[in-house]
């Protein structure tokens, strides 16, 4: 007798489900066409930033927030000019249930000057970009692969993963953490002064320097010119293992 109501009522609770799952699946997303060269800064505070090079002519940025309070957080666009500049924004004294999780997309025929790709809790990966380079975590891993450019990475509690095709420009490079592994496979035709200190970890490098026990303290340290010297190259573990390697492209 009262199928058809049952039947109504479900329909209606389907159709409600698919909308409130296709409104959440983005919150933010914008697209930005910037000239060879311009800045650009995407981070969050909770949840990861995932960037990836592909085929477009235009960087597109989305954002996703999680959580029981994730309406509560708000995801600020401060992007004009050559500059794209995408972050988040909590309330103050909040002890939020929310996260913001961002996906970039990047030509990855043009070269940028990624500024920031930051999260404070989360994880930051970054594949098939060219141009200059800084990626940081504070408790998450910080990937590079498949770059072109001039890298910076760094993590507090969490590794630190990058692999450079080719360098570009004479401009230094650091990478660090302190409580996590740092490794880095470069060209075998890099041009650097290097220095490599773990204060408790392991060092492990393919290039011709030397590396030397410490007389007073524990760990050891590399230290050497390769090439011209064109840059700086210092990595640097406080509990975590060194590792320093030729690319594999």
């Amino acid at each position: 007798m009262h199928r058809p109501f049952y039947r109504l009522a479900l329909l209606a609770a389907v159709a409600v489900a698919a909308f409130s799952t296709s409104a959440t699946a983005q919150d933010f997303q914008k697209s930005y066409k910037l000239g060879a060269g311009g800045d650009v800064r995407v981070s969050t505070v909770s949840g990861d930033v995932k960037v990836t090079g592909y085929d477009g002519d235009a960087i597109i940025v989305t954002g996703h927030k999680e959580g029981r309070d994730s309406d509560l957080v708000e995801i600020e666009d401060r992007s004009g000019g050559n500059t794209v500049d995408v972050r988040v924004r909590y309330p103050r004294n909040c002890n939020c249930d929310a996260s913001v999780r961002f996906e970039v997309q990047v030509p990855r025929s043009t070269r940028y000057n990624f500024e920031g790709f930051s999260s404070v809790s989360g994880d930051v990966e970054v594949r098939s970009v060219s141009g200059k380079l800084k990626a940081s975590s504070v408790s998450g891993t910080v990937r590079v692969e498949d770059v072109s450019g001039v890298v910076n990475a760094s993590s507090v509690s969490g590794n630190v993963e990058v692999e450079i095709n080719r360098l570009e420009g004479p401009e230094d490079m650091k990478f660090s953490s302190v409580s996590g592994n740092v490794n880095v496979r470069i060209p075998s035709n890099l041009d650097a002064d290097i220095e490599m200190s773990p204060l408790s970890g392991s060092l492990k490098t393919d290039f011709p320097i030397e590396v030397r026990e410490e007389k007073y303290g524990p760990g050891r340290s590399a230290r050497g010119r390769v090439g011209d010297g064109l840059r700086r190259l210092k990595m640097s573990s406080v509990s975590g293992n060194l590792g320093l390697k030729y690319s594999s492209r």
